[in-house]
């Protein structure tokens, strides 16, 4: 017994590699992920899987405005340990409640200054936390991640052609497909945003880099060099003017020498490492949920989560009705009755309510009767939900909350921030807390990923930050939407929820895709269309096709209507990043599948024995036989399973399949 308290005592002991370095090894609870910080000149952390080093060590720190270098030539005050197993409410997510489970080591590296490390069975995170209590300014921060020779990265580049600088790509709507090379050549006059993903090596662990708790503080994006990946961050606006989309935006025109200004002590946000040893990992990890901000609101009874009938995507096209449609109330009331005919909880107004280049949220075109839509779609048990440009909303946030919420609106859709410096950082705190003070939802669009503020502010239910279905009304054959459309559950989707719009009822196989903006279509076939409603994580979940063309499609419209948006379990059942995705998730005691895969046709065995004992009815819609010319071909049939059965299915290219199992 001695011997063993002997023994953890030293193995708690930093290593003294020689005078002015410590090393600390901080290792996950079940013992696979760990990382090792290395104390001295500098400040730097590695991961590790099983022991083999997936993550070089990397260099982190802070420089301050009056000169300090938080991470440079450091002495540790104190280490203390502490390890966490606990489970954290997650009432509008992919569960009901998540486990949590690490082992922490926190050092005191400055006066005032703390680093925490966290070591989790599927990744590595580290946060500064700031105990200084008068104003001071973050001038830079440093964020290296550092890989072997020959590691591969893919990444989303911001989408502009303005490469000539780094302050003419701050402005983006962290929306692109992925680009995949080795990380020496990555194109280093670009910034990606975040989540990342790098593999080492062929079939080694893959590393997934993002961030969580971003609250009132720069995003990171991520530029390479040589075979590093080194965090970049916004200066802070000096100066900015009203423009952009319809004057809705405010325009950085001159910035700070620093990034960050902070008042009080407080918490920088995680920097976050997924180490997963098969793409299933990357696809199920929960840290970016699991290190965002505790919830801050007393009462979430009023959230309510849900489907929104949705027209900006098909540009308004009703048929077969006796009026014009547009913006007005006849068209927003067809809305709402085919709403309220499936059980659809929401109607979005998008763009088109208020008055064009106003930015005034007071302002309501005369075609447009609000007070009546609200009524009206209270009697159907329908609630509405009001785009809004980010000046137009930011501007007077109390009055329009306050006003709209006493009409009757049950929440907004606020776009074109496209930006994540920290001032739009604490836009998206103060209108989280705003809009929920007035009781109303938000679906943040235009916006960068969440980073945890749906956990902090359950109220905040979708974030856009994805190359979503709304870029085929525009984008070229070329563009590979349904290699994206397996990528993003493994990448985008680790960071959490997204408002991809699916639901598209025109369907295009690779050959026939075009791009038409007054009635698009989807590449790949309806049943991949069907899938995305499993596939994704997405609590306010759009119908972004015409209420007429679900009319035409009443069985792929009846499965879309029933199912949920949020979950009491998620398991990802198979997938490879960028080929396909196998994904189940319960609510109560009915099972949704959903699958998909990109443009190669495949085979794909889905095991069922993860249901309950006993017989089951289930309903699958699957690729019919000619889906591979026609996207729209589709077979639906009953059947009863159990769990020992193993279905097996036939994926077009560019499909999927959706099984419902009650």
């Amino acid at each position: 017994m001695q011997k063993t308290q002997l023994f953890l005592l030293a193995s708690l002991a930093p290593i003294a590699l020689f005078a002015k370095t410590q090393t600390y090894t901080l290792t996950s609870p079940d013992g696979s992920v760990s990382t090792e910080i290395s104390v001295g000149e500098t400040l730097t952390f590695s991961a590790a899987s099983d022991g083999n080093t997936v993550m070089l060590p990397s260099e982190i720190g802070l420089t301050l405005d009056n000169g300090t270098q938080i991470g440079k030539d450091v002495r540790v005050r104190s280490a203390k340990r502490n390890s966490v197993s606990s489970t954290v409410p997650s009432p509008f997510y992919r569960s009901t409640e998540i486990p949590e489970n690490y082992n922490q080591l926190t050092l005191s590296v400055a006066k005032d200054w703390d680093v925490q490390f966290r070591a989790y069975d599927d990744g590595i995170a580290y946060r500064f936390v700031s105990k200084v209590k008068k104003p001071f300014k973050i001038v830079g921060e440093t964020a290296v991640f550092n890989f072997a020779a020959g590691a591969t990265g893919t990444v989303p580049f911001v989408n502009t052609t303005k490469t000539e600088s780094f302050e003419a790509q701050y402005r983006n709507s962290f929306e692109n497909q992925y680009t995949t090379d080795a990380i020496d050549k990555l194109d280093g006059k670009r910034l990606a945003f975040l989540p990342v993903l790098v593999e080492p090596e062929q079939g080694a662990p893959k590393v997934l880099i993002t961030e969580s708790g971003l609250l009132n503080y720069p995003g990171m994006f991520l530029n390479a060099s040589g075979n590093s990946l080194r965090g970049v961050f916004a200066p802070y606006p000096k100066a900015a003017k009203q423009g952009g989309h319809n004057n809705l935006q405010m325009i950085v025109t001159e910035r700070e020498d620093y990034i960050a200004k902070i008042d009080a002590p407080r918490a920088l946000p995680w920097r976050i490492a997924v180490v997963a040893k098969d793409d299933r990992t990357l696809a199920t990890t929960e840290l970016s949920y699991l290190l965002g901000e505790p919830n801050r609101l007393d009462d979430i009874s009023w959230i309510k989560p849900g489907k929104v009938a949705w027209e900006w995507w098909n540009a308004l096209n009703l048929d077969g009705v006796p009026f014009e449609t547009g913006v007005n109330n006849a068209t927003y009331k067809a809305y709402i009755d085919f709403a309220s005919q499936h059980g659809i909880e929401y109607v979005i107004l998008d763009e088109g309510w208020a008055v064009n280049k106003k930015a005034d949220l007071f302002q309501v075109v005369p075609e447009i009767d609000l007070e009546e839509l609200v009524s009206y779609g209270k009697d159907r048990n329908v609630g509405l939900i009001l785009w809004a440009g980010y000046y137009a909303f930011d501007r007077d946030i109390e009055r329009v909350c306050e006003h709209y919420s006493k009409m009757g609106i049950k929440g907004f859709k606020v776009d074109f921030m496209d930006r994540d410096d920290q001032v739009m950082s604490e836009f998206f705190d103060r209108a989280a807390a705003t809009a929920a003070k007035y009781h109303l939802v938000l679906d943040f669009h235009g916006a960068y990923k969440p980073a945890g503020i749906n956990r902090t502010y359950p109220n905040v239910l979708n974030v856009e930050g994805v190359f979503g279905l709304e870029n085929m009304k525009w984008s070229k054959p070329e563009v590979d939407q349904m290699k994206y459309d397996a990528q993003i559950p493994f990448i985008r989707q680790v960071a959490g929820p997204m408002d991809y719009t699916q639901g598209a009822m025109r369907n295009a196989t690779k050959s026939n895709y075009y791009p038409c903006h007054s009635e698009p279509m989807s590449q790949g076939t309806r049943c991949h269309q069907l899938a995305l409603y499993m596939v994704l994580d997405s609590p306010l979940d759009m119908l972004c096709d015409s209420p007429s063309n679900y009319n035409r499609n009443p069985e792929c419209t009846e499965f879309i209507a029933n199912v949920p948006t949020t979950w009491d379990e998620t398991r990802i059942l198979d997938g490879r990043v960028g080929e396909y995705v196998v994904t189940a998730r319960r609510k109560g005691d009915v099972w949704y599948i959903g699958g998909i895969t990109d443009w190669t046709p495949r085979d794909i065995t889905v095991d069922l024995s993860f249901l309950a004992s006993g017989s089951h009815k289930a309903v699958t819609f699957a690729d019919g036989v000619n889906a591979h010319r026609a996207a729209r071909d589709f077979t639906r049939t009953e059947s009863t399973v159990s769990a020992s059965d193993k279905l097996k299915l036939h994926l077009a290219p560019g499909g999927g399949f959706a099984i419902k199992i009650q």
